[in-house]
């Protein structure tokens, strides 16, 4: 598909706003029911802001961190939000970590 300029995307909103109600056809879009709201996940797409920090570890964990290569600092926040999330789940219940689980999005790490 060729990509819009800015004018045609903007020409292309407008005719859709332009629309009825009753033009717009909404045959593919499953209808929401009760029991797709009550099963649905929260927070599934939600990607935390990262923030540079600057951190003394012992050599040895820094060592065990790096030893697989690329992606060590990814690692350890993936290791930190575990154990927040454990932390919170003993403290406030399964709810609240299960919102926070929702965060992991590109946190998460494979299980040795």
């Amino acid at each position: 598909m060729k990509k819009l300029t800015g004018d045609q995307r903007r020409r292309d909103l407008k005719t859709i706003a332009a629309l009825s109600e009753d033009q717009i056809d909404t045959s593919d879009i499953p209808e929401l029911t009760e029991e797709l709201l009550r099963s649905g996940t929260r927070g599934q797409m939600y990607r935390p802001i990262k923030k540079p920090v600057t951190m003394r570890l012992d050599a040895d964990v820094l060592e065990w961190l790096k030893r697989d290569g690329a992606g060590y600092q990814t690692r350890a926040n993936a290791l930190l939000r575990r154990e927040m999330v454990r932390t919170t789940q003993e403290k406030k219940g399964p709810e609240s970590a299960d919102r926070m689980n929702g965060a992991r999005n590109k946190t998460t790490m494979p299980k040795r």
